[in-house]
């Protein structure tokens, strides 16, 4: 396989579905502009990006110009679901690098991804903790208001 994957792509079960694409399948040619619109990400970033490997191949307009696909955004939406759990650059890279490898690496991609959900639910659970904190404490003050001033 040449094209990187993308949750629905790759048929992962659990996987969310991409958000709806502005245009269909064939009419899919957005400039990095639109992209950078559609994704909150800057052109700067997305050029950088591209240029550390992250995304696949982008394709050029007649005149030079990056012209992304659908299948481009949905690569991009699930980069930053991996950056939203903190996983480093490079292992993002890493995971893009072993996706345009093919299926032979599917068992590396699996593992990355495995450690990186290892790491988010730790994370979660210390949330958890903190909320618990902060319950108690919020709980505390509304019970110290309702109380009756003492002298």
């Amino acid at each position: 396989m040449t094209v990187l994957e993308t949750p629905s792509a790759a048929g992962e079960g659990r996987a969310s579905a991409p958000p709806a694409h502005p245009r269909p399948d064939g009419q899919d040619q957005y400039s990095i502009g639109e992209v950078a619109d559609w994704t909150g990400l800057s052109a700067h970033t997305l050029r950088w990006y591209e240029r550390i490997g992250l995304t696949p191949h982008i394709d050029r307009s007649h005149t030079g110009q990056r012209r992304f696909s659908n299948r481009d955004l949905d690569w991009l939406a699930f980069v930053g679901k991996l950056r939203r759990t903190g996983m480093p650059v490079a292992d993002m890279v890493r995971y893009a690098e072993l996706a345009r490898e093919g299926d032979h690496t599917r068992e590396q991609r699996r593992e990355l991804l495995e450690s990186t959900r290892r790491d988010v639910r730790a994370r979660i659970a210390e949330l958890r903790g903190t909320l618990a904190v902060l319950d108690y404490k919020i709980d505390f003050y509304a019970g110290a208001r309702r109380a009756p001033e003492r002298a």
